[in-house]
């Protein structure tokens, strides 16, 4: 039987872990996942978690959901210990995923990549995350997603604007269009870093450029060196002065986008899986999108993950589940319940919603991505890029001082 559980943080305080543990090792295997964004999501994955022990008698699948940062903080304290998942969800990249496989709680994949022919299915840009690390492959992906800018007709046709902007500086005049109208820009909840990130990573591609933009996330350059970082943080600070749905700092992500959905603000800067959930809102047809115009070319974006655990005691089992999840029959169910495309190959797109259609043609018309800055950066330098970008956006460091502060943080860590 399918067991899931929804854990939170006082739950994590009280002794998460135990979730891990309350089977048998030799017949159940543990997975820790984000929560579903939407109902859908949800009923779609439980099914085939139900189908997966229905086809493997004395299999057990228990699945723990939880918000982003209680999702961080579990695994965190997974990694310190004997106990955890025996799969568990996070984000591709050097950041966040490679921070975990770096610690050695990944079990690399290579036997299983080449018994289960996994590269036969999986997009190829989706599956290239998997090698990036050292000592082997590490995770299969969940998903492939782009974000990009949602934005409310009728408020953009309110504020006079007729057209979507070309380039970064057509953005900001249109955010002026609409502050002049009385309608905040765009919305963002602060209590969650990663949220108003986003912001600042899009705007660094704008002012730098790819090249820089990935020198600065590589660490090969220093911020202080480079005029555009401190233009970068002297936009962010504009737009949270100016255009950012206020207060932002004490409302999270979901709040953000319950704001959006009531026209209190015109744009927000989300993935592909906002779709079904404007859907289930009953207002996709009120909202388009369109691609954060960095004039760079490329899509912003990221991977998800799905990583077996090195102290997993079954992970046989585990690369069983994920092989029947990664499968063109799943996917083929999943596929618009979750996110607008799939990481599977072979999957098949029948009649598609306009903005589903609208995500496609971005990723085929995008063949480079740049990273949340969360999966770019190792997870201390990430906790300071979080620090400085709310300091900054909420008024209290000057943008030179903010480059100097991720510089100093840097090179004292290097």
């Amino acid at each position: 039987m399918t067991k899931f559980a929804t854990v939170t943080s006082a739950a994590i305080a009280a002794g998460l872990l135990l979730v891990a543990t309350s089977l048998s090792a030799a017949e159940n295997i543990t997975f820790w996942t984000l929560n579903f964004s939407s109902e859908a999501a949800n009923k779609a994955f439980t099914a085939v978690v139900s189908d997966f022990e229905a086809a493997n008698p004395g299999a057990e699948v228990t699945v723990v959901t939880r918000g982003t940062d209680d999702h961080k903080t579990a695994i965190r304290v997974a990694a310190g210990t004997d106990k955890g998942p025996d799969i568990y969800f996070m984000w591709a990249g050097l950041g966040l995923g490679g921070e975990y496989v770096k610690a050695g709680l990944s079990l690399p994949l290579d036997k299983y990549y080449a018994d289960y022919k996994w590269d036969d299915e999986v997009v190829p840009a989706a599956g290239s995350f998997s090698r990036m690390y050292p000592g082997g492959r590490h995770g299969v992906p969940s998903s492939l997603s782009g974000e990009a800018l949602y934005y409310n007709k009728s408020l953009f046709a309110k504020a006079g604007i007729t057209s979507t902007p070309a380039n970064y500086d057509e953005l900001v005049a249109d955010a002026e269009k609409l502050k002049a109208a009385g309608i905040p820009a765009i919305a963002f909840g602060g209590t969650v870093n990663w949220h108003v990130m986003r912001l600042m990573d899009v705007i660094l591609e704008a002012k730098c450029g790819a090249e820089k933009h990935d020198a600065l996330t590589a660490m090969t350059v220093k911020w202080t060196d480079e005029a555009c970082v401190v233009q970068s943080f002297g936009e962010l600070q504009k737009w949270g002065k100016n255009y950012i749905l206020s207060p932002f700092m004490g409302i999270d992500d979901s709040q953000a986008f319950n704001l959006f959905l009531a026209n209190r603000a015109a744009m927000m800067l989300e993935g592909d899986w906002l779709v079904q959930q404007l859907a289930e809102a009953g207002k996709i047809d009120d909202i388009d999108l369109f691609p954060f115009p960095t004039r760079t070319n490329r899509l912003y974006g990221f991977a998800n993950y799905y990583y077996v655990s090195s102290k997993s005691k079954n992970p046989d089992l585990a690369a069983k589940f994920l092989d029947y999840l990664l499968s063109t029959p799943v996917q083929q169910k999943l596929l618009g319940v979750s996110g607008t495309t799939s990481i599977n190959k072979n999957v098949t797109y029948g009649e598609l919603r306009p903005m589903t259609k609208k995500w496609l043609d971005l990723f085929n018309t995008h063949d480079k991505v740049f990273l949340n800055g969360d999966q770019a950066f190792p997870l201390d330098i990430t906790t300071e890029y979080f620090r400085v970008i709310n300091e900054v956006v909420s008024g209290n460091m000057a943008p030179a001082d903010a480059a100097a502060a991720m510089q100093t943080f840097i090179t004292n860590k290097g």
